[in-house]
């Protein structure tokens, strides 16, 4: 059983950790805990300055995955046009639904919680929470932005940003 997973991702590979966003898989290896010898992916968030081994049989089951097609990046590119659907629920429950869809992974998700957040200058001025919330999910959208169209960061960041301000348009 392991054996098919671990075909999933390979080493030099860009994957998805939910907690994390995007990293890279810098190797494979096997290590020893608990007297039972674990394969793990080793993974490298390099803005973080962060690795993560990942047990090559729990990965899909943590919800590590692959980027996200260049078909679900422009799903998500039209998320972010959309109008923005914030809930009257109270703020803390809200920001507890935004923080699961930022941890779940899921791009759409993510774009969600960016395109409700999103301030133009106009507006009135975002909370502290909010304001973490808002960079929390746009620092992850752009990087896996950047990440599928094998671009850099600073121009993944130009083009959200310029979907953002087209729908304030």
């Amino acid at each position: 059983m392991s054996k098919a997973k671990k075909l999933d991702f390979r080493p030099n590979e860009y994957v998805v950790y939910p907690a994390h966003g995007v990293g890279q898989i810098v190797s494979i290896e096997e290590q020893e805990v608990a007297g039972l010898t674990l394969e793990l992916f080793v993974i490298s968030f390099e803005k973080d300055k962060m690795t993560l081994r990942v047990p090559t049989n729990k990965a899909t089951e943590v919800g590590m995955r692959s980027l996200s097609s260049p078909d679900v990046v422009s799903k998500a590119m039209t998320t972010l046009k959309g109008k923005a659907r914030v809930k009257r629920a109270m703020w803390s429950r809200r920001a507890q639904e935004y923080e699961q869809k930022i941890n779940s992974g899921d791009l759409i998700s993510i774009a969600e919680v960016v395109r409700d957040l999103h301030r133009s200058d106009d507006q009135r001025e975002q909370s502290y929470s909010e304001r973490q919330l808002y960079e929390a999910a746009l620092e992850r959208l752009t990087r896996e932005v950047a990440a599928v169209s094998g671009g850099d960061e600073a121009a993944a960041q130009q083009k959200v940003g310029d979907v953002l301000t087209s729908r304030a348009a």
